[in-house]
């Protein structure tokens, strides 16, 4: 194991252990100085420490979900986003517990808790400010060497450069050169990237650099991805690996599909209010329809009617069906709001209501744009392995222009990996999108596939 890493991961911990330690002596200050003094029956020693490691164990999982610990690998900003999203939300859900420790009579005032989540905000900037600069000098971008199918050559090296502070492009070699000489190459390199080897070559390279302990980032193949989500079956002393292909099992549909009743049915109230200035709004605009429907396939290529509110003009696809693009004249000045915000998705919550959507799972898509996607990739068919969802795996780590390719290899990450964990964590996730303005670009100018 690289020795560097270890440093690396050691530091990690010791900035995040010191920023949850800081968050929680300012809960402290607060708990022991405000709210315990105000209750009708004080804590004593042993409740005040519960309180307190209560909310310690909530900024634990909260910031770790969002990746607020992830120092050197996410930039700063969405560092920074990632660790004030995880405070406020272990903020959150720790007035809620005083509220039940205080009762509603006299309700708990909520000033502290917005006190300290601002301080919150400026120990983590801080932290963040001290960390960043740090990290880039102790641990410089790794010198990698690219080995790829040249025709993938541009569209990687521009999204490693938007990397530079973790990556370092040594070398681009061709996939087709010789085994002997790819050897050669990764000698001189801190690590090396794999994209679109032949499968023979690429398995004997990768055994080749874990002999050798060199890092290896390896684009995986559709195949790659099933054998995430077999069974290891050892009922010999010949291991072997169980697919079953069919998705997740008759329980967790069962289960997922509770859930998806009572996460919709509480969404759909909470959000009411909003539902009905957006409603209001994009009628006072145009004098057109608030919603529109549009025909999308599900599971098992199902269709369905999916509601939206309209976000661009009316009869916006009259010529015919389109990807919106960058500046799409199409869209309005509400529109352009409602899709920053993700207003424009909540009567989808009707479509999960009715069972033709979830609340995580693969995007849907209409019927014309999967039979065009599948005569590129055949694979993209096995999206439809599961219901369709209002939030998935590919709507977080992926971008609205991603390509059916990548869009397919990140719905199969989720549909061979499920859990109802995956899914309440995936949940979770989709708020930090909601602030990630590369998450909703539209397709580029002359690009056809979203």
């Amino acid at each position: 194991m690289d020795k560097i890493d270890q440093y690396k991961r050691m530091m990690r911990l010791l900035i995040a252990a010191l920023e949850i330690l800081l968050e929680t002596i300012c809960f402290a200050v607060i708990w022991f100085g405000i709210y315990n003094e105000r209750m009708r029956h004080p804590f004593e020693n042993k409740g005040n420490i519960m309180m307190v490691g209560f909310y310690a164990f909530y900024l634990l999982i909260f910031v770790y979900l969002y990746g607020g610990m992830k120092y050197a690998y996410f930039q700063k900003g969405q560092l920074i986003l990632s660790q004030t999203l995880g405070t406020l939300i272990g903020n959150a859900v720790i007035y809620f517990q005083i509220i039940m420790v205080f009762g509603m009579f006299p309700f708990p005032t909520v000033w502290p808790i917005v006190i300290i989540s601002v301080v919150d905000f400026l120990i983590i900037w801080l932290l963040n400010q001290i960390s960043a600069p740090v990290f880039k000098k102790m641990f410089p971008p790794k010198k990698l060497l690219l080995i790829c199918d040249l025709s993938a050559k541009e569209n990687l090296i521009q999204k490693l450069s938007s990397r530079k502070d973790l990556y370092e492009i040594y070398k681009c070699v061709s996939s087709n050169e010789p085994l002997y000489r790819l050897k050669i190459e990764v000698q001189n390199c801190d690590a090396m990237m794999l994209y679109g080897l032949e499968e023979q070559k690429r398995n004997l390279l990768i055994k080749y650099c874990y002999e050798r302990s060199i890092r290896i980032y390896v684009a995986p193949e559709i195949t790659d991805i099933l054998l995430r989500g077999a069974d290891r079956v050892h009922s010999f002393d010949t291991p072997f690996l169980l697919l079953r292909n069919y998705g997740p099992s008759f329980e967790q549909r069962i289960v997922k599909r509770l859930m998806d009743i009572l996460l919709s049915g509480i969404l759909l109230l909470l959000t009411s209010p909003f539902m009905l200035l957006t409603a209001l709004a994009i009628k006072l605009e145009d004098r057109g329809p608030a919603l529109f429907k549009q025909e999308r396939v599900t599971v098992n290529g199902r269709k369905f009617w999916i509601y939206k509110f309209r976000s661009m003009i009316v009869d916006a696809e009259k010529h015919g069906a389109q990807f919106s693009s960058k500046n799409d004249s199409r869209i309005t000045k509400v529109g352009r709001f409602i899709r920053a915000t993700r207003l424009d998705e909540l009567p989808q919550l009707l479509n999960i209501i009715k069972g033709d959507m979830s609340i995580v799972g693969p995007r849907p898509e209409r019927q014309q744009y999967i039979e065009e996607f599948c005569q590129e990739t055949p694979e993209f068919i096995y999206r439809l392995k599961v219901k369709a969802g209002l939030t998935g795996y590919a709507q977080i780590y992926g971008k609205y222009n991603t390509t059916p390719l990548d869009k397919l290899k990140l719905d199969l990450m989720y549909i061979e990996t499920y859990s109802l964990l995956l899914d309440i964590r995936l949940i979770f996730l989709t708020l930090k999108i909601m602030f990630m303005k590369e998450s909703t670009e539209g397709v580029e100018d002359g690009q056809n596939h979203a």
